[in-house]
């Protein structure tokens, strides 16, 4: 028995430690997830989503025991010119008949300066995985809503290619500078802490 308790007491340490990521839910209310691309060299064009949910794994003593999973709707998809919107959520594009989401799952977290975190993941798109790397501003020290939740904000950014994930349509419109490649990604997203789990549910 002496020389199980070591053992046990080592094992238990790892899950002690993970035991220390508290919860925190996307509110999708209060979260703007957005997009920039360039339009004939000239201008940017910028459009958002309606719909952004996921769950952060938070561990402020060792944020890189922290991971994140995000969802974004891509029906939800608005530019503010409705045929330019009908245009990008066909097959041309993002397809959201047959691909309505982009997903998000991290797999690694780093600190890489005062509320500055680098978030390396997969990202999928139009049913292409890539790994992309987010820049975090945050998340900032957790406040009390009007209701005595807790909630903490963050903004994330990151840079694609669009070719990278089928996101090309004409070669001969294309031919020119019309659409840029280079496409910037933008969450600001606001989380809610998660309720404890009641015993024996």
């Amino acid at each position: 028995m002496k020389r199980l308790l070591p053992v046990l007491l080592a094992l238990a340490v790892p899950a002690l430690a993970h035991a220390q990521a508290e919860t925190w839910t996307i509110d999708p209310a209060h979260t703007l997830s957005s997009f920039t691309v360039r339009h004939l060299v000239i201008s940017n064009v910028r459009g958002e989503f309606g719909k952004t949910t996921g769950t952060v794994k938070l561990d402020d003593k060792d944020v890189t025991r922290s991971s994140v999973e995000a969802t974004i709707d891509v029906t939800t998809l608005n530019t503010r010119v409705p045929d330019r919107d009908a245009h990008l959520k066909s097959p041309d594009f993002f397809d959201v008949a047959k691909y309505p989401t982009i997903t998000f799952k991290s797999t690694r977290v780093e600190k890489i300066g005062e509320g500055k975190l680098k978030v390396t993941g997969d990202l999928t798109m139009k049913g292409v995985t890539k790994p992309v790397v987010l820049e975090v501003l945050g998340p900032t020290s957790a406040i009390k809503d009007p209701t005595g939740g807790q909630r903490r904000g963050l903004v994330a950014t990151t840079m694609v290619n669009r070719r990278d994930y089928g996101l090309n349509w004409s070669k001969t419109v294309e031919a020119g500078p019309v659409v840029g490649d280079e496409v910037k990604i933008e969450i600001e997203a606001e989380l809610v802490k998660a309720a404890p789990k009641q015993a024996g549910k």
